[in-house]
């Protein structure tokens, strides 16, 4: 039976190491760790994200603030706002939570924030570092760094000799996760949905990454036995056993099936959720280190 990876535990430790890094920080310079989110509309899913960031913020001892605007905000507006937080000292990290309304160019806005301040690690410029392996100045996005982290606590920050497989070629998970694996000396592959034989494919995986958005769809068939698997999937399906109209929440791997095999496997949810919040603390930590040109603590 696999070891089930307690996602929640390891964001908790995350957190306590970002909450002592940012009070030694205030103390030794009087710099204390800020990051601004900016919400466009009243997309409830989003409202609950940007209220959990917020939360953890104030929780970790940073200055917080939201800047909360309506659906038919322009994107000149935006812009300018993204350019204030930019020039204001004391904003260490900036989140412009996704989605955002279709008139407005997701794209120009990521690329109008600071590399400095980009903590989502969306900018091309740190995209740039990672895929180059300059991971001790790049900022990496919360879930493939979240994900990472769980990987390490299982099997050690040198994966050489390992076979890794992520499925799912997302920029916000795919990619900077075979970069991630890389930059830890595993052999990675890249699966999709155009790719051939792809249970074959997972079956060779000592690691095994599900991003691919489709509930449930990696069986126990599909996993090598003793593979440490990453189930990165949030997807919500029908639960009529909890009464008409119930939901519950599901990964991309059959978690009752697959922990027949697996050695290690990480929940849903409880597993790599809780530590994009936690990433995310620690970047906006690290951001502020580099602002006043402080070694940075490593997670």
């Amino acid at each position: 039976m696999a070891v089930t990876i307690d996602g929640k535990q390891i964001a908790e430790d995350v957190v306590s190491k970002v909450k002592l890094s940012a009070a030694e920080l205030i103390e030794a310079t009087g710099v204390t760790p800020g990051i601004a989110v900016v919400i466009v509309g009243e997309d409830p899913a989003s409202q609950v994200y940007v209220a959990n960031k917020g939360r953890k913020a104030r929780e970790c001892g940073f200055h917080s603030v939201q800047h909360t605007l309506p659906e038919q905000t322009g994107e000149e507006e935006l812009v300018k706002l993204v350019e204030t937080l930019n020039a204001d000292p004391a904003i260490h990290g900036i989140l412009v939570q996704l989605p955002l309304p279709k008139h407005i160019d997701s794209g120009r806005i990521i690329q109008t924030i600071s590399p400095d301040k980009d903590v989502d690690g969306f900018h091309f410029i740190n995209v740039g570092k990672l895929g180059t392996g300059e991971l001790e100045t790049a900022f990496v996005p919360c879930t493939p760094e979240g994900s990472m982290l769980l990987i390490d606590r299982i099997l050690g920050r040198d994966l050489s000799g390992l076979n890794a497989v992520v499925v799912g070629r997302s920029n916000i998970v795919g990619k900077p996760m075979f970069n991630l694996l890389l930059a830890h000396n595993a052999t990675v592959t890249i699966a999709h949905s155009k790719t051939k034989d792809l249970p074959g494919l997972c079956r060779n995986a000592d690691i095994l990454v599900a991003a691919v958005g489709r509930p449930q769809m990696i069986k126990a068939d599909w996993v090598k036995p003793g593979a440490t698997v990453i189930d990165v999937g949030i997807n919500r399906i029908p639960a009529p056993e909890r009464g008409e109209g119930k939901t519950r929440l599901v990964g991309d791997v059959d978690f009752a099936d697959v922990a027949s095999v697996a050695g290690a496997l990480t929940p849903v949810p409880g597993g790599v959720g809780p530590m994009t919040i936690a990433m995310l603390m620690a970047n906006t930590l690290v951001a502020a280190h580099r602002s006043v040109g402080k070694t940075p603590p490593r997670f």
